[in-house]
């Protein structure tokens, strides 16, 4: 296992969402690897947590990436959310990304989900993405 293409599969991801004009239609600027300090938009992604597994094979190693990508609003109803979400999804599954390291051998979607927070006026969808890497390093 290499966990090595961690850091490269996470900033080709961001660069995907953070270079898609129809997502920047719905949220601006509001695509954050990391939450800035202050206050927060209504409506803004968010990378999020991943967990990873082996997946070396006789070929080298791999792994498996579990990420989320989050969904966050203020608007009432959860439609906004899911529009965000669904281009969300659109820009990442099967995403032809190119990796500083290692290289992408799959990107899919695996599951997402979808609740109120607090008080319920916030909505938030967490998508939850499969990678498969190979650290050719």
């Amino acid at each position: 296992m290499s966990y090595g293409v961690s850091a490269s599969l996470q900033a080709a991801v961001y660069q995907a969402l953070i270079a898609d004009a129809p997502l920047a239609a719905l949220v601006g600027a509001a695509i954050y690897d990391a939450l800035p300090s202050g206050s927060l938009p209504g409506t803004y992604v968010a990378l999020g947590p991943e967990n990873v597994l082996d997946s070396s094979d006789k070929t080298g190693a791999g792994a498996l990436h579990l990420f989320t990508v989050s969904v966050v609003t203020d608007s009432a109803g959860f439609q906004a959310a899911k529009d965000v979400a669904g281009r969300v999804s659109d820009v990442l599954v099967d995403a032809p990304l190119t990796l500083m390291r290692g290289r992408l051998i799959g990107l899919g979607f695996d599951r997402a989900s979808a609740t109120r927070e607090g008080t319920g006026a916030i909505r938030r969808i967490d998508l939850r993405f499969r990678a498969r890497v190979q650290d050719d390093s």
